[in-house]
């Protein structure tokens, strides 16, 4: 369980108003509203297709909401352009499920990109920020290998010195744990808390491992694709051992529901680490 207690003061860093995305004119989400704190490590969990990975694409800023607004620390990320755009981004990490490393490059190399792309430092000072990046993820002795010659736990850790290369206030992870075995999995998990306490960064995290989730997440979103929203909010363990959605609790403790999707009549399993509201 994540014993790492999150920054619950002052105003959200990403606050998510009304938020409905579509692809092609077929409604992927509709009306997502929430908000994540600095310092915590949220996860977007939900069943297939629910839009998990559709929610952090506008959170990034690869796509334009079709209505509603997500706002990065005060900005709209939607509507921002130029170097406001710029400068927004900048402040963001992002790793994806593959890695999506240069083929042609070394470990050192990558790394050193977003150095080389926002910066203006010297080639000395750049190699030793992507050389102290690798070294918080455990990947010193990798630097000159190529990404073919890497462990897809090493990958991983790859992507992740690259997505802190520029000591950014989010990181961004598209299923972390997607493809390794149970015990690189864990090591992952610790890795991302110990990186999220030592740089006091907030990591935001689509997942579907629940070992991973139940480790890591302050509190979890669980997203629905028949209703297409939110269906719950708050600390995993809470949700799963209180939230009145039956639905819920079988996807958190990974059994058969008894209903057909995880909605519930109303918005009930919302902010339970709040109220302390448990029926």
């Amino acid at each position: 369980m994540n014993e790492r207690a999150a920054n619950p003061a002052g105003e959200p860093l990403i606050r998510v108003d009304d938020f409905v995305a579509e692809y092609d004119g077929r409604l992927v989400l509709d009306h997502v509203s929430l908000e994540i704190k600095r310092g915590e490590v949220f996860v977007i969990a939900g069943g297939s297709g629910c839009g998990k990975t559709t929610l952090l694409k506008h959170m990034i800023g690869l796509c334009k909401p079709a209505g509603g607004r997500i706002l990065i620390d005060g900005c709209d990320i939607g509507q921002a352009a130029g170097a406001e755009l710029a400068c927004l981004l900048r402040r963001i990490g992002v790793a994806y499920q593959g890695g999506a490393l240069f083929g042609s490059l070394t470990v050192l190399e990558n790394v050193r990109l977003p150095l080389e792309e926002h910066t203006d430092l010297p080639p000395d000072a750049i190699d030793m920020i992507a050389v102290s990046k690798l070294k918080l993820v455990g990947l010193e002795d990798a630097l000159h290998k190529l990404p073919a010659e890497l462990s897809g736990g090493m990958t991983k850790r790859a992507a992740l010195a690259r997505a802190i290369a520029l000591d950014p206030q989010i990181v961004f992870l598209d299923e972390p744990s997607a493809g390794l075995d149970p015990i690189t999995s864990a090591e992952l998990d610790a890795l991302i808390l110990r990186l999220a306490g030592l740089l006091h960064t907030t990591f935001v995290i689509v997942s579907h491992e629940l070992p991973s989730i139940f480790a890591i997440a302050d509190r979890v979103v669980i997203l629905d694709a028949a209703t297409k929203t939110v269906v719950a909010l708050g600390p995993p363990a809470e949700l799963r051992d209180h939230c009145p959605n039956e639905s819920v609790r079988a996807f958190l403790t990974r059994r058969p529901p008894t209903t057909t999707h995880l909605a519930p009549p109303r918005n009930e399993c919302r902010g339970l680490q709040a109220t302390g509201d448990y029926p």
